[in-house]
Parts: structure tokens; sequence; C-alpha cells
């Protein structure tokens, strides 16, 4: 079964490029992870959201929303929640890649070295994160340990 396309990306594309945001690829990512979750789900589901099918064996039922710490900043996912049974993709789940490895080391290695939490603050927002809790920072410090 083919998903027909959601999102149209020539319009989208033109009506980014025209906001002319600072926040162009933030937004152009976070519209194509969206639209790739909403394809997976209506896959698994048997049929395109709202459209009746006698081929459909679940359906959705709204959407759970996750942030997602990105290169290009911190960006709003919505993972649709199905009636019967769950549904999470794999590369949500997946351990970092390369750089956003890096960045925790960093933040880890900040953390040990005894940066206040103002300073932590000021180096994440640099890095492109919204905010970083001290849970989520002692959570880092403690998977440097295992390593180390």
């Amino acid at each position: 079964m083919t998903t027909p396309s959601i999102v149209d990306p020539a319009t989208v594309l033109t009506n980014a490029l025209g906001d002319a945001s600072p926040d162009l690829m933030r937004t152009l990512l976070q519209t194509m992870i969206n639209t790739l979750l909403s394809a997976e789900a209506d896959a698994i589901c048997g049929a395109e959201y709202g459209k009746p099918s006698a081929d459909r064996v679940n359906s959705r039922n709204g959407y759970r929303t996750r942030e997602l710490d990105t290169r290009v900043g911190t960006i709003d996912v919505a993972i649709p929640k199905l009636r019967s049974g769950t549904y999470f993709p794999e590369w949500l789940l997946e351990r970092r890649k390369r750089s956003e490895a890096a960045m925790i080391t960093v933040v880890a290695d900040a953390y040990l070295a005894g940066v206040s939490t103002r300073r932590m603050d000021k180096l994440v927002k640099t890095l492109g994160i919204h905010s970083l809790s001290k849970s989520q920072v002692s959570r880092m410090a403690a998977d440097m340990d295992g390593v180390c």
C-alpha cells in the first residue's frame, strides 16, 4: 500500500521561504518528521487518517507530543496514538548520533567539572536546547560514569 502525499512539499517550501523566518530549518524539519510519523501510523492502521476503508485494522486516537533535540534546536514531535496497541517510532528510541553524543559529553563534562546551574543553562541554550533539567544532567553524568 502506498501512502499518498499528505503534504505538498512545494507549497510548504514556498510558504516557509515566503515567511523568511530565522527558524526555517526547524519548521521544515518539524513538518517533515510529523508527516513521516503520520504516514507510518497510516500504514500500521491499514488506511489513511479519516478515510473509511475495508482494509483498516486499527484507528488513530490523538497525539502524544514530545520534544526532540536536534542540531537545529528543539522541535515538537506529534506522535500518533492508536486505539489498540502502541506506536512509537524506533528512531526516537535509538542512541543519539555522534554529534548529539558529543553534545551530551560536553554537558556531562561541564557538570562533572562543577559548572554552575546558571552557566549550564547558558551553555545548552548556546547549543540550541531550550532547557535542561538537573535530573537530565545527572543522568548524562551517570552515563559518562558507566563509560569511563
